[in-house]
């Protein structure tokens, strides 16, 4: 199988990586769905080693068939089979450090013993998808739900930094659908983000880490 012969290919390299995207998700949730591809996290430093696996295992980059953003993923495909290997976040925020490929749990999977993304870090990165053709806060809403008690909140406010208010949207959108679960969250990380609330910067730049193509309507900060 595609996914194991990069997997293994990948340990007898020395290659240090983390699984995300949906096959995490369903760990972290048990709320599992059909994919054909695997994101494999990796240090930008491995990211060249890593595309030469994937290229030896018989992918092609997907670039032909569908353009995309060559300076975060590098998408390779084969008989419809996606391998996507990712080293820093979609709206170029940051980097995959140390702590994506080491801080998270380890699982089975297809058979495959292999480290997941912390799931700290997969919120992190999913509150900026919020699109018009996708949107990631379902899977940050169900990964709260799942692993409230569990997850380091400090740590993920010291990720988002002055962006902590996208972390506060998402929670008073769980305190709407599940009031009894909100109220189980530490009262300080409520205080923590309701002084955070009134930071202020220019709109546009917020948007730019949402989607950069133009999509809101304001030209000028506002």
């Amino acid at each position: 199988m595609v996914y194991q012969r990069v997997i293994e290919d990948s340990r007898a390299a020395g290659i240090r990586f983390a699984v995300g995207g949906g096959l995490a998700i369903g760990v972290y949730t048990g709320m599992w769905r059909d994919t054909k591809d695997i994101d494999i996290y990796v240090l930008p430093e491995d990211r060249d080693r890593m595309q030469e696996i994937v290229t030896r295992a018989g992918l092609v980059d997907y670039y032909d068939q569908l353009p995309y953003d060559r300076a975060w993923i590098y998408r390779s495909v084969k008989d419809k089979v996606i391998v996507d290997i990712i080293w820093s976040m979609a709206n170029h925020k940051s980097d995959v450090d140390e702590r994506w490929i080491l801080g998270g749990p380890e699982a089975t999977i297809r058979g495959e013993r292999i480290r997941l993304v912390p799931a700290e870090e997969m919120v992190w990165a999913k509150l900026y998808v919020l699109q018009r053709d996708r949107c990631d806060w379902p899977d940050v809403l169900n990964i709260i739900y799942a692993q409230y008690e569990r997850l380091d909140w400090r740590h993920l406010l010291d990720r988002l930094g002055e962006d902590s208010a996208l972390l506060h949207g998402a929670l008073i959108v769980f305190r709407w659908i599940c009031p009894a679960k909100a109220r189980e969250l530490p009262q300080w990380l409520w205080g923590e983000l309701e002084r955070s609330a009134g930071s202020e910067a220019a709109c546009r730049h917020r948007a730019d880490l949402l989607d950069r193509r133009p999509w809101f309507s304001p030209t000028a900060a506002c």
